[in-house]
């Protein structure tokens, strides 16, 4: 039996981080979580993420600058991006640079969960778990 695909949660909320955390870790996934882009990017084990979930807002790097510097060292990991403050311009830019979800805090676990199914599928994961 293959292991089942690792999630990376970011985001500087942390009850939004624990209660992402236990909704996804429910599902049956490894789940991996960070308070910042740039505690993800120090993870000696980020190559092994599935999917990345993230805020958009966050101190420092943002949730769409962290993708644009994956994208920019040939690291494409499926995006699902969450966000207090919803902004046109950030979904544009998020989904052009290929995310797969972007959703409005708070969010419908349903509609993570869809979002999930739909990343790990594109990714080719899903059918690992």
């Amino acid at each position: 039996m293959s292991n089942p695909p690792v999630i990376s949660i970011i985001d500087d909320d942390g009850s939004v981080r624990a209660a992402t955390r236990n909704l996804v870790r429910s599902l049956g996934y490894v789940v991996h979580t960070f308070a910042s882009a740039e505690d993800f990017l120090r993870w000696p084990h980020l190559n092994e993420t599935s999917c990345v979930i993230t805020d958009v807002r966050m101190p420092d790097m943002s949730g769409l600058d962290l993708q644009a510097h994956l994208l920019a060292k040939g690291q494409t990991f499926p995006f699902i991006f969450v966000t207090a403050f919803s902004v046109e311009s950030d979904r544009d830019r998020a989904l052009k640079a290929g995310a797969t979800c972007f959703l409005s805090k708070p969010f419908d676990g349903e509609a993570l969960i869809q979002c999930l199914e739909a990343a790990l599928a594109r990714n080719g994961a899903a059918a690992e778990k």
